[in-house]
């Protein structure tokens, strides 16, 4: 089955929850507002689900992953604030109807595992996604470790995204935080996840988005520096959004085939044909966009 692990598209909950705040992350008509970050205008027709579901027939693409978009930052509001917003993304997505499926969400600011176990036993419900500011050194690791046991237990995979772009400056060009901090952000949590959540977290599957902003090439100045992270982990994958043949070139020379999986991370970017890579062909595209997502999410090699 072809699967992109990682899409967005925000269902009418949502988008209603959003239009009704007063303070960011909030959306005035189709243009967001979030803390750190420029206005954005949204195009609507990016959250048609309609044409979304159409694109993806026309892509042959039969399973699609929606995430809720961290950098909102809505699981970082406080648990009051931040549950019916959370529960508008999980009433809205799970109705988007095939090809979509959907990443949890829950907030990181007020641990309820008990929650998240419930989210996870509903149908068409894949994983668990958490920001990559959850996660930024081996402490916040420890922390999460309530609600990365429950997907443990659920065997359900978590997918690490990049998070709130807080602390920025409005004046930057628009693709500054996308290039920037959740770059940093994604090397963060990745280290951190090999620091200190493997060990406590022996049988979790986990994903990091955008190649984890390239993290895995980075053993060679670890090394240089006196650190050491070990083999490769075969549960860590790293989705490909954002990123085109040579970066994906480079990080299979470290990783190997095995551990990629395709994510496009639409509307934000758009599909690539995986058969076109040079020296890959059609059998690192069946890899890539059956193979891979198959053992991400289910723990299984079709």
């Amino acid at each position: 089955m072809r699967t992109d692990c990682h899409q967005h598209l925000w269902p009418a909950p949502l988008l209603e929850a959003l239009r009704a705040r007063r303070t960011p992350p909030r959306l005035e008509g189709w243009t967001l507002h979030l803390p750190g970050e420029p206005p954005t205008g949204i195009d609507p027709a990016a959250h048609d689900v309609t044409a979304r579901a159409a694109a993806e027939r026309a892509d042959g693409t039969r399973r699609v992953c929606v995430s809720l978009s961290s950098p909102l930052g809505l699981e970082h509001l406080p648990g009051e604030e931040a549950g019916p917003l959370l529960e508008a993304w999980h009433s809205g997505a799970l109705a988007l109807g095939d090809p979509f499926v959907v990443w949890a969400a829950t907030p990181v600011s007020d641990l309820d595992p008990d929650a998240l176990a419930g989210v996870l036993t509903r149908e068409r419900v894949v994983g668990w996604q958490v920001p990559a500011t959850a996660m930024a050194d081996p402490a916040a690791v420890d922390r999460l470790a309530p609600l990365l046991a429950a997907c443990e237990r659920a065997g359900k995979p978590v997918l690490v995204h990049p998070g709130p772009a807080a602390g920025g400056s409005a004046d930057v060009p628009g693709w500054w935080p996308a290039l920037v901090p959740y770059v940093q952000q994604l090397h963060a949590a990745w280290t951190a996840w090999h620091v200190r959540g493997r060990a406590r977290h022996p049988g979790l599957r986990v994903a990091f988005v955008a190649l984890a902003g390239l993290a895995v090439l980075h053993h060679e100045r670890l090394t240089a520096r006196g650190g050491a992270l070990g083999p490769l982990d075969p549960g860590v994958f790293y989705e490909t959004s954002s990123y085109g043949p040579r970066a994906i070139d480079a990080v299979v020379r470290v990783t190997g085939v095995d551990p990629l999986v395709l994510g496009t991370d639409r509307p934000y970017a758009q599909p690539f044909d995986a058969t076109a890579l040079p020296g890959f062909g059609a059998a690192f595209a069946h890899a890539l966009t059956t193979t891979g997502p198959a053992r991400l999410l289910e723990g299984k090699t079709p």
